[in-house]
């Protein structure tokens, strides 16, 4: 079967899920991951076939996206701030969101003195976007990262090794940290933070595959982990130190007074790119 035709078909059996724009975004993810072709070469060479292999492996695709299995589950990797990233059933799937967090911690510091080698601490590291993203894009740093899950921590690694950049990993539940064993001049978490009775607003193929280890929290302490990591950054920030969090958008104004009452100054809430509340800052001086 020509690629073109089989296009077609692919883009016709999802579009009622997906959207016809997501299902063709899906399309060419996969022609470039299994065929190692991209859009340019399918319009260049249209009539460019399937092999009967290649259509069985497409196939498979197919079917588990129609049971709304994450396309960066089914290829094993995903792109987060210009860096490749595998994943898998043990990390969360990086969001744009927090892109825009690494972008905004890069953007603060990397004016920053040669001289300083800054010392950075990813609480809930997962695949490692984050502590990675900020390795490779802030010279100068010793980049720490924790997370409670052996497997996550696994994976994080790895991609540590492709993308050429150092991290210590550290297996630890910083739910039971009393301090952090040395002082750093930026602590960033994006910890779970999504309450039992939002379940009904995520969706059910975030729900279904992603971990929940890493997604939710009791609705009674909803900023159980913002708390423990706030505490903990009291004593381990440097002076002048920065404490940097991804949040839940229905909290940023619970959030700013839990750092207003631990005494973090310069407290700042930032909106997304979808406009609503999502992160934070605060200096610890």
């Amino acid at each position: 079967m020509k690629i073109k035709e089989y296009r077609t078909q692919f883009i016709q059996e999802l579009t009622s899920m997906y959207g016809e724009g997501e299902a063709e975004s899906f399309f060419y993810l996969i022609l470039e991951e299994k065929q190692q072709l991209k859009r340019i070469d399918l319009a260049l060479q249209p009539d460019l076939v399937l092999s009967a292999s290649a259509i069985k492996v497409w196939n498979s695709i197919l079917e588990q996206l129609k049971l709304e299995i994450p396309i960066q589950y089914l290829l094993g990797k995903t792109s987060f701030y210009g860096l490749d990233f595998e994943v898998n059933e043990n990390v969360l799937i990086p969001r744009p969101e927090t892109e825009e967090l690494v972008d905004w911690i890069i953007s603060n510091n990397q004016k920053s003195e040669p001289s300083k080698n800054l010392k950075i601490l990813d609480i809930g590291t997962g695949s490692g976007c984050i502590a990675i993203s900020l390795a490779k894009n802030l010279p100068n740093t010793h980049v720490f990262a924790i997370d409670v899950s052996e497997k996550a921590l696994a994976t994080a690694k790895k991609n540590a090794v492709h993308n050429e950049v150092t991290v210590t990993f550290i297996e630890q539940n910083i739910l039971e940290t009393l301090d952090l064993g040395k002082d750093f001049d930026i602590i960033v978490s994006n910890p779970p933070y999504v309450r039992n009775l939002e379940k009904e607003e995520i969706k059910k193929n975030v729900l279904d595959n992603e971990p929940h280890l890493a997604l939710f929290v009791e609705d009674h302490d909803a900023l159980i982990f913002y708390r423990k990591i706030a505490e903990l950054a009291q004593k381990n920030l440097s002076n002048s130190g920065q404490l940097y969090f991804e949040i839940n958008q229905y909290l940023g104004k619970e959030m700013v007074e839990l750092l207003q009452k631990m005494d973090f100054k310069n407290i700042e809430l930032r909106k997304d790119i979808y406009g609503n509340d999502r992160m934070m800052k605060g200096l610890h001086l």
